[in-house]
């Protein structure tokens, strides 16, 4: 058995943006070119995604919201059908097209096989190599590039279906994890810890957060090794007296120095130290288990190196 899931599906190519939009399809793929040519990919338990459930979303998301989003992909077809517009925006950076949702259900449903995988002792820890990202996606809203919150759906999951006590969430992204936090904040069952650059958008995460999330802002220009120091300070040692039965990430990338997305100094190595440390922690108290998901970084090929860095540490390779 290999310990370590890959979880992704064929339709998270086919949701894309328009021309030129950063979150694109060229992202799965330089992931999966670097896993391929340095072997990491053979280290690897390699599945595809089903689709979620709407009654599993829904355990995070409002379900007219899950409707709207519903209805707007069926009226986006049958206008594309009779010509109309290949997208339909549903906030200033968001936008569908005819793939949207199948991909959304795919992406979320990752998580869930993955949960199911790693809860049955199948795996030890998987990684989600999906889009759209989920960590803007609010209980009734999409932004920020994201329609359905994945990290969250799998964080209620493990919770409501399996029955677990306590699951973590760490979320490393240059952007914080707004929707999230609006989904799970205050649910003592939930212990979140993220660092977002800040002041940056979506400008939250500063105004009294709940006991349980642990928000560290950290300002443009913030290298990897004060980065590694907050993170041993601020967020080990709420996990370590919390004793997470799970852990999920929210696995972005574009703190990488290299990524213009933000302005952020971390490097690939940054990332295996992170990873190190939370498996760590997942060994300690989670019986190492572990779903990361995909979130940002647009730099492809740092975002590949990373994306390798972080599935290193996973897999023991």
């Amino acid at each position: 058995m290999n310990k370590t899931g890959y979880f992704t599906h064929p339709e998270c190519r086919k949701h894309e943006m328009g021309p030129g939009h950063p979150e694109c399809p060229e992202r799965l793929d330089a992931i999966a070119d670097r896993l391929l040519v340095t072997g990491v990919r053979d280290a690897l338990d390699l599945r595809e995604a089903p689709a979620a459930p709407l009654a599993d979303i829904e355990l995070a998301h409002d379900r007219m919201y899950v409707a709207s989003l519903r209805g707007l992909s069926d009226g986006l077809k049958e206008e594309i059908l009779a010509g109309g517009p290949a997208y339909a925006q549903v906030d200033p950076d968001t936008a569908m097209n005819e793939h949207t949702w199948d991909a959304a259900l795919h992406a979320a449903g990752a998580v869930l096989a993955a949960t199911d995988a790693v809860v049955a002792g199948e795996l030890e820890n998987a990684f989600c190599a999906i889009r759209p990202p989920g960590h803007h996606a609010c209980r009734s809203k999409a932004m920020g590039f994201c329609f359905f919150n994945n990290v969250a759906i799998g964080a209620k999951y493990a919770l409501e279906r399996h029955g677990l006590k306590r699951v973590a969430i760490v979320d490393f992204d240059v952007h914080h994890g707004n929707g999230t936090e609006d989904i799970l904040s205050g649910d003592d069952r939930v212990l979140m810890v993220g660092f977002f650059q800040h002041p940056f958008y979506p400008y939250t995460g500063t105004e009294f957060p709940a006991d349980n999330m642990v928000n560290v802002p950290v300002p443009a220009y913030t290298r990897g090794m004060a980065i590694r120091e907050l993170i041993d300070i601020v967020w080990l040692p709420r996990l370590d007296a919390f004793k997470p039965e799970m852990i999920f990430m929210s696995a972005g990338f574009d703190a990488h120095r290299e990524d213009d997305m933000g302005q952020l100094g971390l490097t690939e190595q940054d990332y295996a130290w992170i990873t190190w440390r939370i498996k760590e922690m997942a060994r300690r108290h989670a019986r190492g288990r572990i779903v990361s998901c995909l979130e940002g970084g647009y730099n492809l090929n740092a975002l590949a190196r990373s994306v390798e860095a972080h599935l290193r540490v996973l897999a023991d390779v």
